[in-house]
């Protein structure tokens, strides 16, 4: 009877250090694939996103409200777009943290506005902006994330806010 208790015992703890070493490797795998979207980004390779994300992918970011991304497909478009407005973007990954499906991150976006942004003319000024969020993964794919940036530091530093003061129709 000791012996099959024992035994128990025994195939217990491995089991249980085994599902931890599954769920480190997992998160880690989920680390690398968020890391690689972000080069991907930087780099310009918006055919490479198919790797990263899934195609029915959904952007929640309350910094865009009027942004309506879901599917891989509006993603890339709103990337393309994007890269208009700062060709030379990059994005450097500060921080990566893993837990089960979720990564968050927190990274700088950097670049130059050289093409228009929304209502935002180019102003060619350069920008390094923190943002932060967190990314869900499924089958090594992220399928939703959660983003969140502060816009006015961002038109600051691009020389769009404060806005210019209007001038009236006499003027």
């Amino acid at each position: 009877m000791k012996s099959n208790v024992f035994f128990f015992v025994i195939v217990l703890v491995f089991t249980l250090f085994g599902c931890k070493d599954s769920n480190f490797n997992q998160e880690q795998q989920n680390k690398e694939v968020v890391r690689q979207a972000f080069a991907a980004v930087s780099d310009g390779d918006i055919d490479n996103m198919d790797n990263y994300i899934s195609d029915n992918y959904i952007r929640n970011c309350p910094a865009t409200p009027d942004v309506n991304v879901r599917s891989l497909s509006e993603f890339k478009e709103f990337l393309r777009m994007d890269r208009l407005s700062i060709p030379d973007q990059e994005i450097e990954t500060i921080k990566l943290i893993a837990e089960g499906d979720y990564v968050a991150f927190w990274a700088v976006y950097k670049g130059t506005q050289s093409g228009q942004m929304g209502p935002f003319p180019p102003s060619n000024k350069y920008a390094e902006l923190e943002f932060s969020g967190i990314h869900k993964i499924q089958n090594g794919k992220i399928v939703e994330s959660w983003i969140t940036w502060d816009n006015i530091d961002m038109l600051s530093q691009l020389g769009h806010f404060p806005p210019s003061p209007r001038t009236s129709p006499e003027e």
